[in-house]
Parts: structure tokens; C-alpha cells; sequence
């Protein structure tokens, strides 16, 4: 789960760590009020959205007068921002962060993730921060430092100076940046986190350190111990579609392409992605419905698939472990008929009960196209959507 960059930055105060000071607006009256709080004659309006690439995108202005500022904050507010993240929809602007402007020296990059091959949390820092940080990484990798973190140990002193080090930090920096480093790895375990990055990590005229922006991405998994964090989801940032499957707990993640997979379990699920992508298809989303999928979910699950107008079949791909085929048969019949569906249907069912599911498929008199294997049933998809767009 995404937070905004407002939201972000009060976790991090939470943990006093010093940011930009700053005041949200939902509507471009209230600019005024705003820059007689922040005072000065210099403010960023910075558009909030769940997607990086704001500034080049036209969604991080600066501003010198009030009348600029009202200005950019209805040119951002009630439209859809895109970004190279979030093309080609892009995510509604319902609100923006106006900050202070500071006295800037230098642009640092710092980011905490999960590394997953390591199996441990990972710091990785640079001295070239700021929207290239990309290019950086790939034009010149030897200016990303990175440091492995032993989940017995935790961040040692001597990995935060390695890093102080390597940013060209001296003096009170290197103690300033070993705290803040210390802080953030203690921020991102004790909240759950699967991402904090600060781009950029400012060192003002007067030295200081502070995030100018910042990203978190909470655990999905986590949420239930989270639950402060959990309340400020912001839903209107997910496809409609992600949205509606969030509300009934399914797994669902929209794509460009034009068949609608059902499948139980994340694995099967990119297995059935790929196979659809092998058999010259594409597929139009991602959706688990898990090992404890029922029919009422599965139901639902269907009605999601279905409110994507450029999906033209449906690829329905269940191995029964825990769950049992012939239920999954019960929540696709309900579906089907519920529905009304109008686009080919293509099913694959193995494991428990399978036997019993697809004898209720044959007996509910209904236009689904039955499976043997996997292989064929992602070609006869594919087949089915090329023939339903003629």
C-alpha cells in the first residue's frame, strides 16, 4: 500500500526526522491561506499521487508569487496526471502539498527496500540524486552505494558511515546521516515497510540534511498490525477495477491486453500470464483469487474481469488444493448467469473435486469451453478473443 507524499513526510516527523514545512489544499481558493502560513515569497505546489515522475510531468511547480500558486493548483487539481509510472491513465489530482522553499547545496539520493535475494534490508544511496536518478543508475552504477543489513544486528554505525562516506559528507554531516540513516531503518521495520526512498535528500546552504521528498510502500501483509497506516489508503489512486477487488479482498492488478484471467494461487496466476503471452495473446489483468476462494468470490471476481470493456474472453485456470473445483464451478456458473456473459469462457480445472466441477459446468447448459491441460486452454483463449474482436 502506497501513502502519499504528505502523508510519508508525517511519519517521518512522527520519528523526528525534519521536513520541508507544508500544508495540503484541495482546492485553489485555500492557496492564499497557505502561503501566509508557510510565509515567504516562494512556495512548490507538488500534485499527490501514488506515481514518481511527478516533476516531469508538469506535477512539481515552483512558484513566486500567490497568484502563480492559485494558478498552478487549478491547473493540477480535478485532472488526471500521468506520468512514465502511471501511463496511459494516469491518477486523479484531488489534492496538493504547497511547502516552503529551501536554500539548496547539493541533491542526495537514499532509498530502503526488502532485497529479496538477499533475503535481508537493503540501503542504497547515491550522491547524484534528483529525477535522473534512473539514468544514474544505469549510465554510471559504480555512484550507487549500497549496504546489506543482518536482521540480528540491525544498521550498524559503520555501514551509515560507509554511506555518510561515499556521499561526500564531512564534519556534523557524517553524524547528522548516520542518525537519520539509523532513524529511517528503524521507521521502515517498526512500521512494516517494503519501501522508503528519499529523492531527493537535500543538504541546504546551512548544511542540513532534509528529505525534500519522500515515498513509502507499507506491506500489504503487514496492514492488520498497521492499521493508523492502513486508514490513509487512498482509493481513488487504484484503477476502478483494483479498487472494487481491494473491497472484496481479491487480488487484482489491471493491464492493457484483452483476456481476462481468473486463477487461484500467484504462482499459477504468472504462469497462466505467460502462457497467454506465448499463444500470441495478451493478458488484460492479473487476478488471484486465492487458496480459500469460495463462490461468492468467485462471483465477484468475475464481475471485476467483466468491467474491463476491453476484455474479449476469459481464461478461468483453477488447481483445487484447499479449494475444491467443484465450488469454483458453483461461483462461475452463478457468475455467468448473474452477468450476463457475452464473451467466450474458457476453463481449466484440476486437482479436488475437479471431476465433479466440470460436470456441473457440462450440466448448467452454458457457453463455457472446457480444457484438458493448460497449454490448450491458453491457446483456445487466445483464439476466442482474436475471433470475439472481428
Amino acid at each position: 500500500m502506497n501513502l502519499h507524499e504528505y502523508q510519508a513526510k508525517a511519519v517521518l516527523r512522527a520519528f523526528d526526522i525534519t521536513t520541508p514545512r507544508g500544508v495540503v489544499v484541495t482546492e485553489a481558493a485555500a492557496c492564499a491561506a497557505a502561503a501566509v502560513e508557510l510565509g515567504g515569497d516562494a512556495w512548490v505546489i507538488k500534485a499527490q499521487v501514488h506515481a514518481g515522475g511527478r516533476g516531469k510531468a508538469g506535477g512539481v511547480k515552483l512558484c513566486r508569487s500567490v497568484d502563480e500558486l492559485a494558478a498552478a493548483a487549478q491547473s493540477l487539481l480535478g485532472r488526471r496526471l500521468v506520468t512514465y509510472q502511471n501511463a496511459p491513465e494516469g491518477q486523479p489530482v484531488t489534492q496538493v502539498l504547497i511547502e516552503e522553499t529551501l536554500p539548496i547545496a547539493r541533491e542526495l539520493y537514499l532509498s530502503i527496500t526488502v532485497d529479496r535475494a538477499a533475503e535481508r534490508i537493503g540501503l542504497v544511496a547515491s550522491a547524484s540524486g534528483g529525477m535522473d536518478i534512473e539514468a544514474v543508475a544505469q549510465a554510471t552504477p559504480e555512484q550507487i552505494l549500497r549496504e546489506s543489513v543482518n536482521p540480528v544486528t540491525g544498521l550498524m554505525d559503520y555501514q551509515a558511515r560507509n554511506i555518510a562516506f561515499g556521499l561526500g559528507l564531512a564534519g556534523e554531516q557524517v553524524a547528522a546521516c548516520v542518525r537519520l540513516l539509523k532513524t529511517c531503518y528503524r521507521l521502515f521495520v517498526e512500521k512494516d515497510l517494503a519501501l522508503l526512498e528519499i529523492n531527493p535528500l537535500v543538504v541546504t546552504t546551512e548544511g542540513r540534511l532534509v528529505p525534500l521528498d519522500c515515498k513509502m510502500a507499507v506491506d500489504d501483509n503487514a496492514l492488520y498490525r498497521q492499521k493508523a497506516l492502513a486508514e490513509l489508503n487512498d482509493l481513488t489512486q487504484l484503477d476502478a477495477k483494483e479498487a472494487e477487488a481491494h473491497a472484496h479482498q481479491v487480488n487484482y492488478i489491471a493491464l492493457n491486453g484483452n483476456i481476462g484471467c481468473m486463477v487461484n494461487g500467484a504462482g499459477l496466476a504468472m504462469a497462466t500470464m505467460d502462457l497467454i503471452q506465448l499463444s500470441g495473446g495478451r493478458p488484460a489483468n492479473f487476478l488471484d483469487v486465492g487458496g480459500g476462494a469460495t463462490a461468492q468470490s468467485v462471483a465477484e471476481a468475475f464481475r471485476i474481469i467483466l468491467a474491463d470493456a476491453n476484455v474479449q474472453a476469459v481464461l478461468i485456470n483453477i488447481f483445487g488444493g484447499i479449494v475444491r473445483c467443484d465450488l469454483i464451478a458453483d461461483g462461475i456458473i452463478q457468475a455467468v448467469q448473474e452477468v450476463g456473459v457475452t464473451i467466450p469462457v474458457i476453463v481449466r480445472l484440476e486437482g479436488t473435486n475437479a471431476e465433479a466441477g466440470r460436470a456441473r459446468l457440462a450440466a448448467s447448459g452454458l457457453a463455457i469451453i472446457a480444457a484438458n491441460d493448460l497449454n490448450e486452454a491458453a491457446q483456445i483463449a487466445v483464439n476466442a478473443a482474436l475471433e470475439s474482436a472481428k
